[in-house]
């Protein structure tokens, strides 16, 4: 019998499956109350070893560590069915839906982070973070937290909460392999253009993009699956003009199985991509599928930002290759720091993911800010 039944977030609750519920967590085995583990700096510990045929369907981690901007140092790593290279890797704090370092309250369906400002003697505890993303697996499921930071993670609270099933074909053929990966482009590189107008209106802006080239690129995958989200992280220091400092005005662009030009999804600005209009006027919120976990002065858009979008109703297929890339600026005519954590499925094998940057290769550029830390 196939457990694999079709879902939907509360259609598919009445569908009963021939499977064990299972959790690793890191309960005091002890008996006592220290439910914690330390993580020294330097050292990578194993949250849990899974034996398949499964699929984890929660993921909650929380942390306390006292090394500034530890979320972009601390990194977590995914790897299915024995394979040598991960298929996450991604710093801790925005795999969970939030870049720059930064803890802040949001939720999401497949992301959350629950943060408050309870403050310890250096500074405030961090987020509870939250994952739904389903991750099935068929022989094994390891996850890992590489801690990179100065200091030991003091407490390591977790729990991943998986089913296990009986049969290597319980899981379909066709069914793919999570994945997530981060880049970051510090600061992207401006392409420069003459106006004839004085601080022109977004719809003046001079020059022309007819090539996708010198796009920032969210995920370059190969293989056959579909993209199910992004998160965007801009610091914006940078303007194309004095007057309009919106870091936006970016078109989204996907080349799919190897297109050149024109992409198969052509957007019409960054702000549209992330089901938002008129350059974020909202300020933050959060959404099931879209939002903005974390943002900057709404009149002048400088700071930082992130803005998530998941296309958990529209994924984005793609047979033998995917290029998920989006401008800097119109016609990629801004210079500013962006970084991206992409999530998709695929069948394996997937394409190896690149190593992390070193760790002060991926701190904001700018800190503090938003008075998490030195407030």
């Amino acid at each position: 019998m196939n457990v694999w039944k079709p879902n939907s977030p509360l259609g598919g609750l009445p569908f009963i499956k021939d499977a064990r519920s299972l959790r690793e967590s890191s309960w005091d085995r002890t008996g006592g109350n220290k439910d914690f583990r330390v993580v020294g700096a330097g050292e990578t510990y194993e949250v849990c070893d899974l034996k398949g045929p499964g699929c984890i369907k929660h993921i909650w981690l929380t942390t306390r560590c006292y090394a500034p901007q530890y979320l972009r140092k601390v990194i977590i790593e995914m790897y299915w069915d024995n394979e040598d290279n991960p298929s996450v890797r991604v710093p801790l704090g925005d795999f969970f839906g939030i870049g720059h370092a930064v803890s802040k309250h949001f939720v999401s369906l497949p992301l959350s982070m629950v943060t408050g400002d309870r403050r310890g003697p250096k500074g405030p505890f961090a987020a509870a973070m939250n994952s739904y993303f389903p991750m099935p697996f068929n022989e094994r499921a390891i996850i890992k937290i590489i801690n990179e930071s100065e200091e030991e993670i003091a407490n390591l609270f977790y729990y991943v909460d998986y089913e296990q099933y009986e049969s290597s074909d319980s899981l379909p053929a066709d069914m793919g392999t999570f994945h997530a990966s981060w880049n970051r482009e510090n600061p992207t590189e401006k392409v420069e253009f003459e106006s004839t107008i004085e601080n022109p209106n977004p719809w003046d802006l001079p020059g022309e993009n007819l090539t996708g080239e010198d796009n920032y690129v969210i995920l370059d995958a190969e293989g056959k699956g579909h993209f199910v989200g992004c998160v965007l992280n801009i610091d914006n220091f940078n303007a194309s003009n004095q007057e309009y400092t919106w870091p936006g005005e970016g078109d989204d662009m996907f080349f799919i199985d190897g297109e050149v030009w024109p992409p198969s999804l052509h957007g019409t600005g960054t702000e549209d991509y992330f089901n938002a209009a008129w350059g974020f006027p909202s300020g933050e919120y959060a959404g099931p599928y879209h939002g903005i976990s974390l943002g900057s002065d709404v009149q002048e858009h400088f700071g930082k930002w992130s803005l998530y979008r998941f296309h958990i109703e529209d994924p984005i297929r793609f047979t033998k290759s995917i290029k998920a890339t989006i401008e800097h600026g119109h016609a990629n005519d801004q210079s500013n720091d962006f970084s991206s954590v992409a999530y998709w499925y695929q069948l394996e094998p997937h394409k190896p993911l690149k190593p992390l940057p070193d760790m002060k290769e991926r701190l904001p550029r700018r800190w503090p800010e938003h008075g998490l830390w030195d407030k």
